[in-house]
């Protein structure tokens, strides 16, 4: 027979039974070992009186103000962390930026030296003049 057949029992069923209380056992007080907060919390501030004849709804409006405020407060902090991230992350990347940027100048200032010039334009047949520059002077009624 396979294992995954559920078989009818052949017992009664059992009946409705009076259930045994056990026995209220004293208490043991805890061994005290050290400082304990909330043993102090729990000998210092009676909590339980509050909650004697249930809970004080008077104290529910400022409960769930202090909540809500504390809420606030978390997500400011998470907001605050989050922003401190992206400028550390922006500050690198402007870093690297900076960087390239003053490569690329000194690249572009060393080749516009006029022997950079000179020898970049060699291999297309270009040289440089001996001859200084001279004026050309046009009469204006040429033109």
């Amino acid at each position: 027979m396979a294992s995954n057949v559920l078989t009818k029992r052949t017992s009664a069923p059992r009946g409705n039974s009076v259930r045994v209380k056990p026995e209220a056992e004293e208490p043991q007080k805890p061994k005290k070992k050290g400082f304990s907060l909330f043993a102090l919390l729990d000998k210092y501030a009676n909590v339980d009186a509050l909650f004697e004849e249930g809970v004080p709804l008077k104290y529910m409006p400022r409960v769930l103000f202090l909540t809500g405020i504390t809420l606030l407060y978390i997500g400011n902090t998470h907001f605050a962390v989050k922003t401190i991230r992206q400028i550390d992350k922006v500050k690198v990347e402007v870093e690297d930026l900076r960087a390239d940027y003053s490569t690329l100048k000194s690249e572009y200032m060393e080749a516009s030296k006029q022997s950079e010039v000179a020898r970049n334009v060699a291999p297309l047949g270009l040289e440089e003049s001996s001859r200084p520059p001279y004026q050309v002077i046009v009469p204006a009624d040429e033109y």
